[in-house]
């Protein structure tokens, strides 16, 4: 059934009198003498835009964190962030207007519009040109697209919105189309289906029927201890899943050091290119998600936990918090309190301190470190981040013991991957697959082979960041630790096959484009290298030794994993494809 993206509820609103700035007299310099009318500083707030504020954001004092909840709302509702909506926020949040731009323009999904612009028109069509919709004939779609639709239609380029094992994606409103073509998205334009359907997932009803809750019910009863789990993960050698492949158990034991009160972090904003396992579970089987971020919550004492979804998954927002007021209202959340948070379009927020300053409602800006997030998170306190894949495998790994899962894997990898199987291949999607499992072995056993008239040539074994390995390096078990002899790694698992028909410098150039855009500004050889990098790789012919220059400059000395990480792509043409350069 169609559901709504955009809930009203009604998010605390701050205690402000409605009054505009004081009206202040002022004298023409050097005259002496004041002037005879008032003149007031600054924008001025509309008292109809500070009505229409307050009706949705409901009554009571506003929190701080709570900004980008706000101006979701607003946007939801009025298609944009006009200046009056903007100044009105300000007011009832005793903000400084400048508060309140420098978050709405960070964002990618917020359209803010000034006094002098027009607002965008009602309907926006977002593509993605990410490399596996690339892949797809994005380019062809983006361009038929804008030849078809009228005025009224905006059509963007978006980054990955991870749906790409049915490249390529475009976005109608909030709603999602698979594999698009300019017929599907006109015919949805003009059927006004701008809304998602529900996902068929698991229900609560359902999970408990199959045992589901047990173990969190057990451990809420005293029959559990949190050391006896904490070893139990260890045991098992969970790693994260996130990207950095963290031990699970090592990590819950580094919070519980840190004097309370602790908070929890899910992070479920996967925007790496290639990714969407978590998006998957999620709209499978959340409970069992859910249970283990309850388990865990429940390990490290954690007062409350916010689950952070990127903005690209409204269906799964919609979802959620059906779920989560269903275990509410059940009471299998006496110990935590749960809260749902909603991205706003920054790829940046994936990367776990900066998913916290969005959280507290900021712009998503790395944090220096150390101190690290286990130690000084969320408003300052110890914080658990866990991935949506790590706390899934929770339950089950109670459910049949360590040695079941450290006993999966190839080639010297341990547990069970989630890997995110996109490109060249028959049968993409998520593929769950032993530890360690060679490219070669992922595509012939679990995608089907290559896809017909293709050849493999190279692959990406952990998205955009992880860098680019040639055909001849396929037998390398896809497992942390393993590819960095290399120049690449496996981070999230997201593997996009290339082929022979690919251009190797396009891939490169595609990826390097996705750096440019998701750079969160901070740092300068990241905003600045990222944007060279663009340039240099545009002209026919690359200068290596600059773009070498270029790409070291990014890796030693940008702030977070992000600018480290930009040249990889680039570094591995030069290093596993030299042929492809001339």
């Amino acid at each position: 059934m169609p559901i709504d993206t955009t809930p009203r509820e009604k998010l605390a609103r701050g205690m402000s009198d409605s009054s505009t700035p004081t009206a202040r007299k002022f004298g023409h310099p050097g005259s002496g003498r004041r002037r005879s009318g008032y003149q007031t500083k600054g924008r001025q707030v509309d008292p109809t835009a500070v009505e229409e504020v307050r009706a949705l954001i409901g009554a009571g004092p506003t929190q701080r964190d709570l900004l980008i909840e706000y101006l979701h709302l607003i946007q939801d509702t009025y298609g944009h962030l006009s200046a009056r909506h903007l100044a009105a926020l300000a007011q009832e949040m005793r903000l400084a207007q400048t508060e309140i731009y420098e978050v709405a323009t960070f964002y990618a999904h917020f359209d803010v519009v000034l006094e002098d612009e027009a607002p965008p028109p009602a309907l926006t069509v977002r593509v993605c040109d990410s490399l596996s919709c690339a892949l797809a004939g994005a380019e062809d779609l983006i361009a038929g697209l804008k030849a078809s639709t009228g005025a009224d239609v905006r059509v963007l380029r978006a980054p990955c919105m991870g749906r790409c094992e049915n490249a390529p994606i475009a976005e109608v409103g909030h709603n999602h189309l698979t594999a698009a073509t300019v017929d599907t998205v006109t015919a949805a334009i003009n059927a006004g289906d701008t809304h998602p359907a529900l996902p068929d997932a698991e229900s609560l009803a359902d999970y408990e029927a199959a045992g589901g809750y047990a173990l969190l019910r057990a451990c809420l009863a005293g029959e559990r201890t949190p050391e006896d789990l904490v070893d139990l993960l260890s045991n098992a050698k969970l790693r994260g899943m996130g990207g950095a492949g963290f031990p699970t158990g090592q990590k819950w034991k580094f919070v519980r050091a840190e004097a309370g009160p602790r908070l929890m972090a899910v992070n479920a904003d996967e925007g790496e290119p290639g990714t969407f396992k978590d998006r998957h579970y999620l709209e499978t089987r959340p409970h069992r998600v859910l249970e283990g971020m309850l388990v865990a919550a429940w390990a490290v004492e954690a007062e409350a936990v916010y689950f952070y979804l990127r903005d690209e998954y409204p269906q799964i927002n919609a979802l959620l918090r059906r779920e989560i007021a269903a275990l509410e209202t059940a009471g299998l959340t006496p110990h935590t309190k749960v809260h749902l948070r909603r991205g706003a379009g920054a790829y940046i927020c994936g990367e776990e301190s900066a998913m916290i300053e969005s959280i507290e409602g900021k712009r998503g800006l790395p944090r220096h470190r150390p101190p690290f997030v286990a130690q000084n998170g969320i408003f300052g306190r110890p914080t658990l981040v866990n991935n949506v894949e790590t706390l899934y495998w929770i339950p089950e790994i109670v459910d049949r013991g360590a040695d079941w899962f450290a006993g999966q894997g190839r080639h010297g990898g341990t547990g069970l991957r989630s890997y995110s199987v996109s490109g060249r291949v028959r049968e993409p999607g998520v593929k769950l697959a032993p530890a360690g499992v060679t490219l070669r072995e992922l595509v012939d056993e679990f995608c089907g082979g290559m896809a017909d008239g293709h050849t493999l040539k190279g692959y990406l074994p952990g998205g955009a960041s992880g860098g680019i390995l040639p055909a001849d390096k396929a037998d390398l078990p896809l497992e942390f630790g393993v590819l960095e002899e290399h120049g690449s790694f496996v981070g999230s698992h997201a593997v996009v096959v290339l082929s022979d028909q690919d251009d190797m410098k396009a891939v490169a150039l595609n990826l390097m484009r996705f750096f440019e855009d998701e750079s969160c500004g901070q740092c300068t050889p990241c905003r600045v290298g990222t944007e060279k990098a663009v340039k240099l790789m545009q002209r026919d012919s690359w200068d290596e030794v600059l773009l070498r220059e270029v790409g070291d400059a990014m890796t030693d000395a940008s702030i977070c994993g992000l600018g480290q990480a930009a040249a990889n792509p680039l570094f591995s043409l030069f290093r596993h494809f030299p042929n492809d350069l001339t």
